[in-house]
C-alpha cells in the first residue's frame, strides 16, 4: 500500500497521476500546507524537507516500509517498483535528462514565476521578468525538442511526460494574462494535451476533492508557505 501525503499542487499531481496511471493501490494523507501542517513533526519525520508530495510505501525494498519524498524521486521510486512508464533501457540516459530538467528547471522557475506575479509584494519587476522569462526559455527548450518527437522520451508515454504535465498544467498562472498561455509552443501545447486527455487525468484530478482544504490567504497562510519570509520564533 502507498500512503500520498498530498495538497492539490503539481508535484504531488504528478505522483496521483503515475498512482492512477499503474493502477497501483494507495490511500490519500492531506497535508494543508496553508495551514502549516508540513511543518509538524509527525510529517517533518517523513519529509524533512517540509514539502509535498511524500509518500511512504509499506512493502518497500525487502518488505521493509520505506518512505520517497520529491516528487522526481517519488515517479523513479514507483516507475522502477512497478516497470511502468519508464521508457526502453536504452533510454535511460535521456529519461533521467529530462526528468532533472523538469526537476531544477522548469518546475522551479515555474514554481517562482507564479510566486512573484501572484504572491509577491509590488515593487520587485525584476524578479517577476527573471522568473517568468527564466520559465519560457524552459518551456521553449522543451518544446524545441518535442519538434521531432511525440513523447518526451523514446516512442512512449514515460514518467517524464507525466513530470511535465504538473507544470504545464499552470501555464495559465505562470503566463499570467495569456489568453493561450501555450501556443507559443505548439509542440509543448500539443503533448499536454494529450497526457492532459488520458482517462487517469480524470482521476488524478479529482485526488483531494473530498478534502476541505484551506483557500483563504492570510497571514496564517503566507507564514506557513513562505516561513523564510519572516524571522524565527523563540
Amino acid at each position: 500500500m502507498i500512503r500520498l501525503y498530498f495538497h492539490p499542487t503539481p508535484n504531488p499531481a504528478k505522483v496521483a497521476l503515475f498512482l492512477e496511471e499503474a493502477g497501483l493501490a494507495y490511500e490519500t494523507i492531506p497535508v494543508d500546507t496553508s495551514k502549516g501542517e508540513q511543518h509538524h513533526p509527525s510529517f517533518r519525520a517523513i519529509n524533512p524537507n517540509g514539502k509535498v508530495p511524500a509518500i511512504i510505501d509499506t512493502d518497500g525494498p525487502g518488505g521493509r516500509k520505506a518512505r520517497v519524498f520529491d516528487s522526481t524521486a517519488i515517479l523513479i521510486y514507483l516507475a522502477e517498483k512497478t516497470g511502468k512508464f519508464l521508457g526502453a533501457p536504452n533510454d535511460r540516459p535521456e529519461l533521467l535528462s529530462w526528468l532533472l530538467f523538469i526537476a531544477s528547471g522548469l518546475g522551479p522557475f515555474s514554481g517562482q514565476a507564479v510566486h512573484f506575479q501572484f504572491a509577491a509584494p509590488e515593487g520587485l519587476a525584476y524578479a517577476v521578468n527573471r522568473y517568468r522569462r527564466e520559465a519560457e526559455r524552459h518551456y521553449q527548450v522543451l518544446n524545441d525538442h518535442l519538434a521531432g518527437n511525440d513523447f518526451i522520451v523514446g516512442d512512449t508515454y514515460t514518467i517524464a511526460d507525466m513530470s511535465a504535465w504538473g507544470w504545464l498544467d499552470r501555464a495559465s498562472r505562470v503566463r499570467k494574462g495569456a489568453d493561450d498561455p501555450l501556443a507559443p509552443y505548439p509542440h509543448l501545447k500539443r503533448l499536454f494535451h494529450t497526457v492532459d486527455a488520458r482517462p487517469a487525468v480524470v482521476r488524478a484530478r479529482a485526488v483531494g476533492r473530498d478534502h476541505n482544504f484551506k483557500k483563504v490567504n492570510d497571514e496564517e497562510t503566507k507564514r506557513a508557505l513562505f516561513p523564510s519570509n519572516y524571522p524565527p520564533t523563540a
